[in-house]
Protein backbone atom coordinates (compact mmCIF):
# COMPACT_ATOMS: atom_id res chain seq x y z
CA UNK A 1 0.00 0.00 0.00
CA UNK A 2 0.89 3.97 -0.38
CA UNK A 3 1.49 6.44 1.87
CA UNK A 4 -1.25 8.56 0.28
CA UNK A 5 -3.96 6.07 0.52
CA UNK A 6 -3.80 6.88 4.62
CA UNK A 7 -4.45 10.52 3.94
CA UNK A 8 -7.36 12.45 5.08
CA UNK A 9 -8.51 16.11 6.24
CA UNK A 10 -8.45 15.95 10.00
CA UNK A 11 -9.69 19.62 11.67
CA UNK A 12 -7.79 20.67 14.09
CA UNK A 13 -10.90 21.32 16.45
CA UNK A 14 -11.45 17.52 16.15
CA UNK A 15 -7.98 16.82 17.95
CA UNK A 16 -8.95 16.43 21.62
CA UNK A 17 -6.48 18.83 23.98
CA UNK A 18 -7.59 17.41 27.20
CA UNK A 19 -9.27 13.40 28.18
CA UNK A 20 -12.45 12.87 29.04
CA UNK A 21 -13.47 13.97 32.69
CA UNK A 22 -13.82 10.20 33.17
CA UNK A 23 -11.34 7.52 31.72
CA UNK A 24 -14.19 5.03 31.22
CA UNK A 25 -16.55 7.95 29.90
CA UNK A 26 -15.06 8.45 26.06
CA UNK A 27 -17.49 7.30 23.28
CA UNK A 28 -17.02 4.31 22.08
CA UNK A 29 -17.22 3.16 17.95
CA UNK A 30 -17.69 -0.29 18.06
CA UNK A 31 -16.78 -2.00 14.46
CA UNK A 32 -18.19 -5.05 13.35
CA UNK A 33 -15.36 -6.86 10.67
CA UNK A 34 -17.93 -9.44 9.44
CA UNK A 35 -21.21 -7.62 9.03
CA UNK A 36 -19.89 -4.35 8.58
CA UNK A 37 -22.34 -2.17 10.92
CA UNK A 38 -21.02 -0.03 13.25
CA UNK A 39 -22.61 1.21 16.72
CA UNK A 40 -21.69 3.96 18.91
CA UNK A 41 -21.46 3.48 22.49
CA UNK A 42 -19.75 4.77 25.75
CA UNK A 43 -16.54 3.39 26.54
CA UNK A 44 -17.70 1.48 30.26
CA UNK A 45 -20.24 -0.16 27.27
CA UNK A 46 -17.28 -2.44 25.99
CA UNK A 47 -17.79 -5.75 28.44
CA UNK A 48 -20.87 -5.79 26.59
CA UNK A 49 -18.44 -7.01 23.77
CA UNK A 50 -17.05 -10.34 26.01
CA UNK A 51 -17.82 -12.78 28.12
CA UNK A 52 -15.72 -14.88 30.59
CA UNK A 53 -12.43 -16.26 29.87
CA UNK A 54 -12.23 -13.80 27.66
CA UNK A 55 -8.54 -12.22 27.56
CA UNK A 56 -7.75 -8.36 27.51
CA UNK A 57 -4.14 -7.97 26.62
CA UNK A 58 -2.39 -4.43 28.01
CA UNK A 59 0.66 -2.85 27.77
CA UNK A 60 1.98 -1.91 31.60
CA UNK A 61 5.01 0.24 30.35
CA UNK A 62 5.05 3.58 32.44
CA UNK A 63 5.42 6.98 30.99
CA UNK A 64 8.15 9.26 32.43
CA UNK A 65 8.47 12.71 32.47
CA UNK A 66 10.73 13.14 29.29
CA UNK A 67 10.78 16.55 28.29
CA UNK A 68 13.16 18.87 30.05
CA UNK A 69 14.06 22.76 29.16
CA UNK A 70 17.33 24.00 30.19
CA UNK A 71 19.94 26.61 28.82
CA UNK A 72 23.14 26.53 27.16
CA UNK A 73 26.29 27.38 29.00
CA UNK A 74 27.42 31.56 28.17
CA UNK A 75 24.33 32.34 25.89
CA UNK A 76 21.87 31.28 28.46
CA UNK A 77 19.77 30.01 25.07
CA UNK A 78 16.74 28.12 26.32
CA UNK A 79 17.02 24.33 24.50
CA UNK A 80 14.58 21.89 25.00
CA UNK A 81 15.74 18.27 26.01
CA UNK A 82 14.01 14.80 25.28
CA UNK A 83 15.15 12.09 27.54
CA UNK A 84 14.90 8.89 25.34
CA UNK A 85 16.04 6.20 26.75
CA UNK A 86 18.91 5.83 29.54
CA UNK A 87 22.81 4.18 27.97
CA UNK A 88 24.34 3.82 31.06
CA UNK A 89 23.41 4.01 34.53
CA UNK A 90 27.08 4.02 36.47
CA UNK A 91 28.07 7.12 33.85
CA UNK A 92 24.65 9.08 33.99
CA UNK A 93 24.36 8.99 30.32
CA UNK A 94 21.29 9.52 28.14
CA UNK A 95 20.00 9.59 24.69
CA UNK A 96 18.25 12.83 23.65
CA UNK A 97 16.62 14.77 21.26
CA UNK A 98 17.71 18.26 21.51
CA UNK A 99 15.98 21.64 19.94
CA UNK A 100 17.26 23.94 18.59
CA UNK A 101 20.20 21.12 17.42
CA UNK A 102 21.90 23.97 15.84
CA UNK A 103 22.59 25.27 18.99
CA UNK A 104 24.21 22.20 20.55
CA UNK A 105 27.95 20.85 19.87
CA UNK A 106 30.05 18.22 21.55
CA UNK A 107 31.19 19.68 24.38
CA UNK A 108 28.64 22.38 25.27
CA UNK A 109 27.09 22.11 28.78
CA UNK A 110 23.41 22.54 29.36
CA UNK A 111 21.99 23.67 32.83
CA UNK A 112 18.35 22.75 34.02
CA UNK A 113 16.64 23.71 37.27
CA UNK A 114 15.47 27.34 38.69
CA UNK A 115 19.08 27.36 40.52
CA UNK A 116 20.71 25.68 37.83
CA UNK A 117 21.37 22.59 40.29
CA UNK A 118 21.32 19.94 37.44
CA UNK A 119 24.22 19.90 34.96
CA UNK A 120 24.66 17.68 31.82
CA UNK A 121 27.37 17.81 28.95
CA UNK A 122 27.16 17.07 25.32
CA UNK A 123 29.40 14.11 24.87
CA UNK A 124 27.84 12.76 21.21
CA UNK A 125 26.08 13.49 18.12
CA UNK A 126 24.33 10.40 17.25
CA UNK A 127 21.51 12.16 14.50
CA UNK A 128 20.64 15.92 13.59
CA UNK A 129 18.94 16.39 15.90
CA UNK A 130 20.24 13.51 18.63
CA UNK A 131 22.93 13.57 21.36
CA UNK A 132 24.15 12.19 24.29
CA UNK A 133 24.33 13.71 27.28
CA UNK A 134 26.26 13.60 30.47
CA UNK A 135 24.86 14.40 33.71
CA UNK A 136 27.28 15.92 35.86
CA UNK A 137 25.44 14.54 39.35
CA UNK A 138 27.36 13.37 42.30
CA UNK A 139 24.94 10.86 44.28
CA UNK A 140 23.27 7.98 44.12
CA UNK A 141 21.48 6.67 40.93
CA UNK A 142 17.91 6.46 42.59
CA UNK A 143 18.51 10.42 43.96
CA UNK A 144 19.44 11.21 40.43
CA UNK A 145 16.71 9.95 38.42
CA UNK A 146 14.50 11.17 41.16
CA UNK A 147 15.48 14.94 40.81
CA UNK A 148 16.26 14.05 36.85
CA UNK A 149 12.31 13.70 36.80
CA UNK A 150 11.26 15.99 39.24
CA UNK A 151 12.72 18.85 36.48
CA UNK A 152 10.60 16.97 33.53
CA UNK A 153 7.05 17.32 32.36
CA UNK A 154 4.57 14.73 30.60
CA UNK A 155 5.87 14.25 27.11
CA UNK A 156 2.35 15.13 25.66
CA UNK A 157 3.00 14.89 21.74
CA UNK A 158 3.09 17.84 19.54
CA UNK A 159 -0.21 17.62 17.98
CA UNK A 160 -1.79 18.63 21.93
CA UNK A 161 -1.28 22.12 20.85
CA UNK A 162 -1.34 23.44 24.55
CA UNK A 163 0.82 23.90 28.11
CA UNK A 164 1.18 20.56 30.02
CA UNK A 165 -0.98 21.14 32.94
CA UNK A 166 -0.54 19.88 36.28
CA UNK A 167 -3.53 16.73 35.74
CA UNK A 168 -1.32 15.32 32.65
CA UNK A 169 1.43 13.56 34.76
CA UNK A 170 -1.52 11.44 36.12
CA UNK A 171 -3.90 11.25 32.73
CA UNK A 172 -0.96 11.24 30.40
CA UNK A 173 -0.95 7.05 31.94
CA UNK A 174 -2.86 4.25 32.28
CA UNK A 175 -3.87 3.04 36.01
CA UNK A 176 -1.90 -0.03 35.34
CA UNK A 177 1.37 1.26 34.25
CA UNK A 178 4.15 -0.07 35.91
CA UNK A 179 7.39 -0.89 34.45
CA UNK A 180 9.17 2.65 33.18
CA UNK A 181 10.45 3.11 30.27
CA UNK A 182 7.89 4.99 27.85
CA UNK A 183 8.24 8.43 26.42
CA UNK A 184 4.51 8.28 24.89
CA UNK A 185 1.50 6.22 26.66
CA UNK A 186 -0.52 3.51 25.04
CA UNK A 187 -3.24 5.53 24.58
CA UNK A 188 -6.29 3.03 23.99
CA UNK A 189 -4.97 1.30 27.49
CA UNK A 190 -5.98 5.11 29.36
CA UNK A 191 -9.75 4.58 28.79
CA UNK A 192 -9.86 1.83 31.48
CA UNK A 193 -10.57 2.99 35.13
CA UNK A 194 -10.46 1.60 38.28
CA UNK A 195 -14.25 0.64 38.51
CA UNK A 196 -13.93 -1.19 34.54
CA UNK A 197 -11.31 -2.98 35.28
CA UNK A 198 -13.29 -4.34 38.69
CA UNK A 199 -16.50 -4.44 36.29
CA UNK A 200 -14.09 -7.25 34.12
CA UNK A 201 -13.08 -9.04 37.05
CA UNK A 202 -16.86 -9.96 38.23
CA UNK A 203 -17.79 -10.95 34.97
CA UNK A 204 -14.70 -12.79 34.10
CA UNK A 205 -12.62 -11.18 31.41
CA UNK A 206 -9.36 -12.25 32.59
CA UNK A 207 -6.06 -9.41 32.02
CA UNK A 208 -2.92 -10.23 30.81
CA UNK A 209 0.03 -7.84 30.74
CA UNK A 210 2.54 -7.49 28.59
CA UNK A 211 5.34 -4.41 28.72
CA UNK A 212 6.31 -2.02 25.38
CA UNK A 213 7.93 1.28 26.08
CA UNK A 214 6.47 2.93 23.22
CA UNK A 215 9.07 5.36 21.12
CA UNK A 216 8.46 8.77 18.94
CA UNK A 217 8.59 6.73 16.28
CA UNK A 218 5.03 6.14 16.71
CA UNK A 219 4.72 9.66 16.10
CA UNK A 220 8.02 9.96 13.22
CA UNK A 221 6.70 11.28 10.00
CA UNK A 222 6.59 8.55 6.65
CA UNK A 223 8.83 10.00 4.15
CA UNK A 224 8.47 7.27 1.77
CA UNK A 225 5.48 6.76 -0.88
CA UNK A 226 6.00 2.56 -0.80
CA UNK A 227 5.52 1.56 2.75
CA UNK A 228 7.48 -1.40 2.13
CA UNK A 229 10.31 0.64 2.53
CA UNK A 230 9.48 2.41 5.55
CA UNK A 231 12.00 1.14 8.75
CA UNK A 232 10.42 1.80 11.82
CA UNK A 233 12.26 2.59 15.56
CA UNK A 234 12.51 -0.25 17.42
CA UNK A 235 11.54 -0.41 21.02
CA UNK A 236 12.11 -2.92 23.58
CA UNK A 237 9.60 -4.95 24.67
CA UNK A 238 9.06 -8.21 27.18
CA UNK A 239 6.06 -10.89 27.07
CA UNK A 240 6.31 -13.33 30.39
CA UNK A 241 5.36 -16.67 31.15
CA UNK A 242 2.04 -15.63 32.53
CA UNK A 243 0.75 -13.12 29.95
CA UNK A 244 1.19 -16.12 27.94
CA UNK A 245 -0.76 -18.89 29.27
CA UNK A 246 -3.56 -16.73 29.83
CA UNK A 247 -3.49 -16.08 25.74
CA UNK A 248 -2.82 -19.58 24.83
CA UNK A 249 -5.57 -20.55 26.58
CA UNK A 250 -7.81 -18.48 25.86
CA UNK A 251 -6.32 -18.99 22.21
CA UNK A 252 -7.42 -23.09 22.41
CA UNK A 253 -10.48 -22.80 24.05
CA UNK A 254 -12.03 -19.98 21.34
CA UNK A 255 -12.28 -17.34 23.55
CA UNK A 256 -11.86 -13.50 22.68
CA UNK A 257 -8.42 -12.45 22.65
CA UNK A 258 -8.28 -8.31 22.41
CA UNK A 259 -5.08 -6.41 21.76
CA UNK A 260 -6.02 -3.30 23.61
CA UNK A 261 -4.02 -1.03 21.82
CA UNK A 262 -1.46 -0.80 18.61
CA UNK A 263 1.46 -1.17 21.08
CA UNK A 264 0.32 -4.22 22.64
CA UNK A 265 -0.87 -5.90 18.61
CA UNK A 266 2.76 -5.02 18.07
CA UNK A 267 4.01 -6.62 21.09
CA UNK A 268 1.78 -9.73 20.02
CA UNK A 269 2.99 -10.25 16.52
CA UNK A 270 6.29 -9.84 17.42
CA UNK A 271 6.44 -12.82 20.39
CA UNK A 272 4.06 -14.80 18.24
CA UNK A 273 5.41 -18.54 17.39
CA UNK A 274 4.78 -20.21 14.29
CA UNK A 275 2.13 -21.90 15.69
CA UNK A 276 0.40 -19.00 16.51
CA UNK A 277 0.95 -19.41 20.19
CA UNK A 278 2.47 -16.49 22.14
CA UNK A 279 5.75 -17.07 23.46
CA UNK A 280 8.34 -15.85 26.15
CA UNK A 281 10.02 -12.48 24.52
CA UNK A 282 12.71 -10.01 25.76
CA UNK A 283 14.14 -8.17 23.17
CA UNK A 284 13.52 -5.40 21.06
CA UNK A 285 10.90 -4.80 17.82
CA UNK A 286 10.79 -2.74 14.83
CA UNK A 287 7.78 -4.39 13.40
CA UNK A 288 5.86 -2.44 11.20
CA UNK A 289 2.21 -3.48 10.11
CA UNK A 290 0.21 -2.17 7.39
CA UNK A 291 -2.00 -3.57 5.17
CA UNK A 292 -2.71 -6.10 4.11
CA UNK A 293 -1.60 -8.37 7.01
CA UNK A 294 -2.34 -11.60 8.44
CA UNK A 295 -2.53 -11.42 12.52
CA UNK A 296 -2.11 -14.72 14.17
CA UNK A 297 -2.92 -13.99 18.33
CA UNK A 298 -5.60 -11.16 18.90
CA UNK A 299 -9.14 -11.56 17.28
CA UNK A 300 -10.51 -8.42 18.43
CA UNK A 301 -8.56 -4.62 19.41
CA UNK A 302 -9.33 -1.50 20.92
CA UNK A 303 -7.48 1.70 19.40
CA UNK A 304 -7.89 5.21 19.85
CA UNK A 305 -8.60 7.59 16.64
CA UNK A 306 -5.19 8.50 14.62
CA UNK A 307 -3.67 10.86 12.80
CA UNK A 308 -4.11 10.57 9.18
CA UNK A 309 -0.43 9.37 7.52
CA UNK A 310 0.44 7.60 11.24
CA UNK A 311 2.03 4.06 11.08
CA UNK A 312 -0.95 3.77 14.26
CA UNK A 313 -3.78 3.88 11.98
CA UNK A 314 -1.85 1.46 9.48
CA UNK A 315 -1.95 -0.58 11.91
CA UNK A 316 -5.56 -0.17 12.95
CA UNK A 317 -6.44 -0.43 8.79
CA UNK A 318 -4.74 -3.53 8.78
CA UNK A 319 -7.09 -4.99 11.57
CA UNK A 320 -9.72 -4.14 10.65
CA UNK A 321 -9.59 -4.06 6.74
CA UNK A 322 -8.51 -0.69 4.87
CA UNK A 323 -11.43 -0.16 3.42
CA UNK A 324 -13.99 -0.77 6.32
CA UNK A 325 -11.44 1.58 9.00
CA UNK A 326 -11.41 4.27 6.39
CA UNK A 327 -14.83 4.25 6.63
CA UNK A 328 -15.48 3.92 10.31
CA UNK A 329 -12.83 6.80 10.23
CA UNK A 330 -15.57 9.26 7.83
CA UNK A 331 -17.71 8.36 10.06
CA UNK A 332 -16.00 9.54 12.98
CA UNK A 333 -15.01 12.66 11.88
CA UNK A 334 -19.28 13.16 10.62
CA UNK A 335 -20.01 12.25 14.26
CA UNK A 336 -17.50 14.37 15.51
CA UNK A 337 -15.33 12.28 17.60
CA UNK A 338 -12.40 13.11 19.32
CA UNK A 339 -9.31 12.21 17.46
CA UNK A 340 -5.23 11.67 19.01
CA UNK A 341 -4.33 10.26 22.77
CA UNK A 342 -6.62 12.31 24.39
CA UNK A 343 -9.32 11.03 22.15
CA UNK A 344 -12.27 8.51 21.93
CA UNK A 345 -11.75 4.72 21.16
CA UNK A 346 -12.47 1.60 18.46
CA UNK A 347 -13.00 -1.01 19.45
CA UNK A 348 -13.26 -3.83 16.14
CA UNK A 349 -14.77 -7.34 17.25
CA UNK A 350 -14.59 -9.68 14.25
CA UNK A 351 -18.65 -10.74 14.23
Amino acid sequence: MKLSQFKFKLPEDRIAPHPAVHRDESRLMVVHKQSGTIEHRVFKDILDYFDENDVFVFNDTRVFPARLYGNKEKTGARIEVFLLRELNEEFRLWDVLVDPARKIRIGNKLYFGPDDSMVAEVIDNTTSRGRTLRFLYDGPHDEFKEALYALGEAPLPSFINRPVEEDDAERFQTIFARNEGAVTAPTAGMHFSRELMKRMEIKGVESAFITLHAGLGNFREIDVEDLTKHKTDSEQMFVGREACDLVNRAKENEREVCAIGTTTMRALETAAGTDHNLKEFEGWTNKFIFPPYDFTVATSMVSNFHMPYSTLLMMVAAFGGYEMIMDAYNVALKEEYRFGTYGDAMLIVDK
